[in-house]
């Protein structure tokens, strides 16, 4: 009840993040933090209103109403995965850093790369959002004008932001793609932006125990103090009603995003 009734309340927060997107759920048949299965192709019971789109052979199911959010909530989804381009484009609507420390105790490491990140942003005069990924670490946006960037350009962008942490605070962060090998630093995940790649929705809820959320956050927020456990579902409606959405401008910015000249620059260095 708990879980719908969070669905229904922030639903118009939701709904513009998972429009016209091939979904991928993760459904706990037990209830959070029990066994799990990831499914992406739509069932043959689903309901009439449930749209979907077919992508590499596989029937998605695309939440762009109401009623499919409340139909999946009550097939215990609790975890939105969203691909990083609307099934009408061909090129990404985002770009997306993923800063992964290796448990919840080094969350302080992703605060640090995400200030970081903002900083160089800032100077190139590109706006970025930034929410909590409802696990262990944070993610940043950076919202791109419709069909403008390809996906290798945004990843030389994505690239860019890696090494340069890593130049910058090499015993802090890595872009070491086996777990075993990144010790107890930070990984500047820029690989996972990519084509057929999926992201935790803004404002999903996690199948974790503490039924963390996904969850938005101002940039004042991103301080020493900030904890992945301060945004478990039920205070979630809340702090938007006190606080208002960050997330509110993300797409009116997007066509006023500079970004362009910023890629022009970067292809020309790389050459």
């Amino acid at each position: 009840v708990e879980y719908m009734n969070y669905l229904t309340q922030m639903a118009p927060y939701m709904l513009p993040f998972l429009k016209n997107r091939a979904l991928t759920v993760i459904r706990y048949p037990h209830g959070a933090g029990d066994e799990r299965f990831y499914q992406k192709n739509c069932p043959d019971y689903a309901p009439q209103y449930v749209l979907t789109v077919k992508e590499e052979d596989i029937n998605y199911i695309v939440c762009n109403n109401l009623p499919t959010l409340l139909w999946l909530g009550n097939q215990l989804a609790f975890e939105f995965h969203i691909p990083y381009r609307t099934s009408d484009t061909r090129y990404p609507s985002e770009i997306v850093m993923d800063l992964d420390p290796p448990s919840r105790n080094e969350f302080h490491l992703s605060v640090e790369a995400a200030l970081m990140i903002k900083e160089i942003c800032d100077k190139l005069n590109l706006v970025t959002f930034i929410k909590t990924s409802g696990n262990k670490g944070m993610q940043i946006y950076i919202p791109l004008p419709k069909d403008q960037v390809t996906f290798d350009e945004s990843r030389l962008f994505t690239e860019f932001l890696a090494h340069y942490l890593i130049e910058r605070e090499p015993q802090w962060f890595t872009i070491e793609r086996l777990k075993k090998n990144r010790g107890n630093k930070c990984y500047i995940d820029y690989i996972q932006h990519a084509e057929g790649k999926t992201i935790i929705a803004p404002y999903s809820v996690r199948g974790n125990e503490d039924a963390l959320v996904a969850a938005p956050l101002y940039w004042r927020e991103v301080t020493q103090s900030l904890k992945p456990d301060m945004f478990p579902l039920t205070t979630i409606h809340d702090r938007v009603k006190e606080i208002g959405d960050p997330f509110e401008d993300f797409f009116t910015i997007k066509q006023k995003q500079p970004i362009l000249p910023v890629l022009q620059a970067l292809k020309e260095t790389s050459l």
